[in-house]
């Protein structure tokens, strides 16, 4: 299925930077970069090959050893990285915070520098109109996500990863919030979602959206005391912000990657919502139980805390119905390629986030 609506195409164009701003810095440009950093040649590692892998915001560009990533030029109402400055910035925080847990993976930031004949390197002399994150490339099969579906995934490894995480969280200091701003901001990203996935040009069933986000609302406002105890007992803290599956690697000592770096307000969360997250994404994936049981059981016994299962219900609900968002958000690429693709994958988290919004207890 492609959406072929003029109007929805420009509405869902990232912004564009300033004609003031662009230079080195405009889509144009990243083309350039792009060849570039696909060449081999361009590494100081000579590696045999590379491999280029773009996403939602960024380019990433996998040597024999290591990883670089390039962030793109876009500027969204939760990011602007529109300016060389700017990816300067958060190229130093994805570092930065990545380190938590993560620390030998994330090497440091390299900048793209242009001599004054106009060619490329990175590292060395010139004016620099770019930077990227460089990390140690991580074995893909041993990222979580493979091995849910190559089936190799064990208990013991996600034992061992609920442990770190468990650990990470209970030396987290607890983050200043009221319990009213607390249970706005799901509010706020409800009515989001709700505005964003009735775009009729996506073609979502009709009726499905609207019934799900309003089952969400009324729990929240029905349970209300369960989000304010979580605030009172001190367990919203800066976390990672986006545990995936396919952000966990399962080495000797487990590691995960690509924390959400760009916006604070984001990794303020509470540790069961964060977790919820990492296990319905692992759900969808087809996980055995015990991945689900382990990571819950792991992170009770480390931090004495057992958040209530409607209430874990209803963080899994919330945490799809944003992921239905973020996958039409791919309709938003200047060339989607797949526009199928992200509305399949945007239906499959509906049924998802209404299951479990049904399981937390609300009318649906």
């Amino acid at each position: 299925m492609t959406v072929r609506k003029k109007g929805l195409t420009a509405l869902l164009q990232p912004k564009m930077p300033p004609e003031s701003e662009r230079s080195h810095d405009a889509w144009d440009a990243i083309e350039a970069k792009v060849e570039f950093l696909q060449r081999p040649a361009s590494y100081p590692d000579n590696p045999r090959q590379i491999e280029a892998v773009e996403t939602h915001m960024s380019w990433v560009f996998l040597t024999d050893n290591y990883a670089y990533k390039l962030k793109k030029p876009v500027r969204y109402e939760f990011l602007d990285f529109s300016t060389v400055d700017a990816r300067h910035h958060d190229c130093d925080e994805e570092v930065r915070l990545n380190r938590r847990l993560a620390r030998d993976v994330y090497i440091g930031t390299v900048p793209l520098m242009v001599n004054e004949m106009g060619g490329m390197r990175l590292g060395g002399e010139g004016t620099a109109v770019d930077w990227l994150v460089k990390m140690r490339r991580l074995p893909r099969g041993r990222m979580l996500d493979h091995a849910i579906k190559n089936r190799t995934v064990s208990a013991a490894e996600i034992t061992h990863t609920a442990t770190v995480l468990a650990n990470f969280y209970k030396d987290s200091p607890p983050i200043e919030i009221a319990p009213s701003e607390y249970r706005q901001r799901f509010e706020a990203d409800i009515h989001a979602n709700l505005r964003e996935l009735t775009i009729p040009a996506y073609g979502l069933p009709v009726d499905r959206v609207p019934s799900v986000c309003a089952a969400q609302l009324e729990f929240l406002k029905r349970a209300s005391e369960l989000f304010d105890q979580r605030v009172r007992e001190g367990r919203i803290i800066e976390a990672h912000g986006d545990l995936r599956p396919e952000h966990v690697c399962l080495e000797p000592e487990p590691v995960i990657i690509d924390c959400l770096e760009f916006k604070r307000e984001f990794r303020i969360l509470d540790p069961a919502d964060e977790l919820s997250f990492l296990v319905m994404e692992c759900e969808r994936l087809g996980a055995p139980a015990f991945v689900d049981h382990l990571i819950m059981e792991t992170y009770s016994q480390i931090t004495g805390d057992t958040p209530p299962g409607k209430l874990l219900h209803f963080y899994k609900s919330y945490r799809a119905g944003l992921r239905a968002k973020l996958a039409v958000w791919h309709l938003r690429e200047p060339k989607v390629q797949d526009a199928s693709k992200w509305l399949t994958l945007a239906r499959q988290y509906l049924d998802m986030a209404g299951t479990h919004i049904r399981e937390a207890g609300a009318g649906f």
